[in-house]
């Protein structure tokens, strides 16, 4: 009933992987991943289940690293624009009296 649209095309033939193709196929991708990191893990293999267990690193090179919390007795900074500070809406902070914040 349908021959009309599939009269041009071919299916692709279906290549079935062996258990052996699919296991070095595996092996070379873990390992190429592995190479892939800075940090290389370390590697158990549980005899009893035979399960491959890496460790993994506590930061990968794609994670961002946290930021410290901020500290509550610091004194906060206020920001003041420089146009603000021309238009006279806003005075400048006296260096004079700001605490020292170069050490």
């Amino acid at each position: 009933m349908f021959k009309f649209l599939f009269r041009g095309k071919s299916t692709p033939e279906v290549e079935i992987e062996t258990d052996r193709a699919r296991f070095a196929r595996l092996v070379e991708e873990i390992n190429a991943m592995i190479d892939a990191l800075a940090v290389k893990p370390r590697v158990t293999i549980d005899p009893e289940t035979g399960h491959i267990l890496p460790e993994a690193p506590e930061q990968f090179a794609d994670e961002a690293l946290a930021l410290p919390a901020p500290d509550a007795s610091a004194p906060v900074a206020v920001a003041v624009s420089e146009a603000e500070a021309l238009s006279g809406d806003t005075p400048l902070p006296d260096p004079e009296t700001e605490p020292d914040k170069s050490a």
